[in-house]
């Protein structure tokens, strides 16, 4: 059964702040495809975006937890809940983090390396998505999160050997150690954000587990 049969309000809020987040693992994904194609105002504009989102995922998630304790819902409940936006909200903060710093460091990646940071990017964001997908269903249909939970894996699995197949071929490379060592670190800085798709997959595991008790 849905969470919260009695408040439409608290539903649709909950609704508006997994959106904002799964617009936040897009426009990273497109981020990272505008930079590495050279396009600086693309680039740019996905950067002011995702920041957007973030910000309103932010409120949204205050918005949330006031009405919770404002209105005494589901007491039983309310910590897992908070917890849950929480992670989830990490998603969009980690997205914002990783495409801010290409813009801070502004990296030079080889061309060749370009199809590999695109995979890696398509996957974190798949994860994220997935992510997303699963808390919405633990909010109205508990049984449809596990399903969800395995894609979130399969797609952190992926990310994370997308992620050491790049390290390597970086490390084997004709380069400057410098610059080897920012490339490894731009593919780490992609790949986590499906860690934190995969720490909120984690948390909502034990949650359908609570629920069901």
């Amino acid at each position: 059964m849905p969470l919260f049969k009695s408040s439409k309000v608290i539903e649709s809020q909950i609704d508006d702040f997994l959106d904002q987040v799964a617009e936040g693992a897009l426009v990273f994904k497109e981020g990272v495809r505008a930079y590495l194609a050279g396009e600086q105002q693309d680039f740019e504009s996905r950067l002011k975006a995702i920041a957007s989102h973030e910000s309103q995922a932010d409120k949204l998630s205050k918005e949330v937890e006031a009405h919770l304790y404002s209105h005494s819902l589901i007491p039983d409940h309310r910590g897992d809940v908070l917890g849950l936006l929480e992670n989830t909200d990490n998603i969009i903060d980690m997205a914002k983090s990783s495409l801010h710093q290409f813009a801070v460091e502004i990296p030079d990646i080889p061309t060749e390396l370009h199809e590999g940071y695109l995979r890696l990017a398509e996957a974190s964001c798949l994860a994220g998505e997935s992510a997303v997908m699963a808390a919405r269903a633990f909010f109205r249909d508990v049984d449809a999160v596990k399903d969800h939970l395995f894609k979130v894996h399969h797609y952190e699995r992926e990310a994370d050997q997308l992620s050491d197949g790049l390290k390597r071929r970086i490390f084997r490379m004709d380069l400057e150690l410098a610059r080897k060592t920012q490339l490894r670190y731009f593919a780490h800085n992609v790949e986590t954000v499906s860690d934190q798709a995969e720490a909120v997959a984690d948390r909502l595991a034990i949650y359908v587990i609570k629920r069901n008790i």
